[in-house]
């Protein structure tokens, strides 16, 4: 089997969220025995596509898709005088998604087989709330909506809008105050029924990081998450040093050597590779595999794209060292509908097995016919 074309599809949502604009990029290997591959990385289509067009098609059109490891050596190699730690890795990511998907169709078998097979009957997983109902106004009323479907761990970012007002570089008690707010609240309406996760997006320096750790002992969040940048991960194991708290790092750390030094320095509890960002299936299961070796869980970073949801329920439905999987109710109850040929919806708090062959699911006829669809092919000459 050799891959005959690669089809790039930018779908260009018009939403921003912190940082700026995120669009999602799906990417299609097409072959020369009729199989096709999906993948799908974010959030800046443009430069991913710049990525695949002129270092990636040109090691991988006329290659064996069955060679996995050894395209993604190729790809790997192709990008290392050009940065490995943004959009070459997440165009990297793309493309082995889609290999695995596309192995898992010759196989005529799901991709969590592929990959050792299912560690578990169901995926437990919890909520992050770019839900309609705003956590910091209405946070009781979220909490019992999430319980109500079942899903008793949410993840919420009631620090974010102080960080805005200081640059993260300093924090009032009253700015402290605002931020435990929804979190209090939500342990006062219902106790340890639900657990919270507590989302800072790398907002803080180390000074504020340590006052809001300490603060939030009381409270027991499920962990904090990305409360430093994610460059000096030293500074992180000073944080980790100075409270009772797990941290949960890093869905920007990429590949392997990334998350190697995470791992050595203990700063971490819980390890959180996004498939789409790291190298794709590939390296999220070798990092979940050395985090293993520190007996460490993995909750693998799921808040971007339909495919990606997929694949993420497929590596999580292997992983015996699995924690929890991210979910995104508006996104799999709203944006993602009509966008693929099947949906994966939590029941009663837990993802059922993902279908297969390959990841299960192709894009829904007439996606490329919407606004904002962008569609490239690069094929053999």
């Amino acid at each position: 089997m050799k891959i005959t074309a690669i089809e790039l599809i930018e779908y260009q949502r018009g939403l921003t969220v912190h940082a700026g604009a995120i669009d999602w990029l799906w990417v299609r290997l097409q072959t020369d025995e009729g199989l096709t591959g999906l993948g799908e990385t974010y959030p800046l289509a443009s430069a991913e596509k710049a990525v695949l067009r002129r270092a990636l098609a040109p090691v991988l059109l006329g290659r064996d898709p069955l060679q996995i490891d050894l395209r993604w050596a190729e790809m790997f190699r192709s990008i290392s005088y050009s940065g490995w730690a943004g959009a070459e890795i997440r165009a990297i990511s793309a493309i082995d998604m889609a290999l695995w998907d596309l192995a898992g169709k010759a196989a005529g078998m799901p991709v969590y087989q592929l990959l050792g097979g299912a560690s578990r009957a169901s995926i437990p997983v919890y909520n992050t709330c770019y839900d309609r109902v705003d956590f910091l106004t209405e946070p009781e009323r979220l909490a019992g909506e999430l319980l109500e479907a079942g899903i008793a761990a949410m993840k919420i970012w009631p620090f974010d809008p102080v960080a805005a007002e200081s640059g993260g570089q300093f924090i009032t008690s009253e700015q402290m105050s605002r931020g435990i707010e929804p979190l209090e609240r939500i342990r006062r309406a219902f106790g340890d029924r639900m657990d919270v996760a507590m989302e800072f997006h790398g907002y803080w320096n180390l000074p504020c990081a340590v006052r809001i750790a300490q603060a939030l002992e009381e409270y027991r969040p499920m962990w904090l998450e990305e409360m430093l940048p994610q460059d000096n991960l030293a500074a992180y194991r000073e944080l980790a040093a100075s409270t009772s708290l797990p941290l949960c790092l890093s869905e920007r750390l990429m590949t392997r050597w990334g998350f190697r030094e995470l791992l050595d320095n203990g700063a971490a509890r819980i390890i959180m590779p996004d498939i789409a960002w790291c190298g794709g299936l590939s390296e999220a299961r070798k990092i979940a595999a050395m985090a293993e070796t520190w007996y460490l869980p993995v909750a693998p970073h799921n808040c971007g794209g339909p495919v990606l949801h997929f694949a993420s329920a497929h590596l999580a439905a292997n992983l015996p060292n699995l924690y929890l999987l991210e979910t995104v109710r508006r996104h799999y109850l709203e944006e993602y509908e009509g966008l693929l040929t099947a949906s994966l919806v939590p029941i009663q708090g837990r993802l059922p097995l993902p279908p297969g062959p390959g990841l299960g699911v192709e894009l829904a006829p007439g996606v490329l016919e919407r606004p904002g669809v962008i569609l490239e092919r690069i094929a053999i000459a």
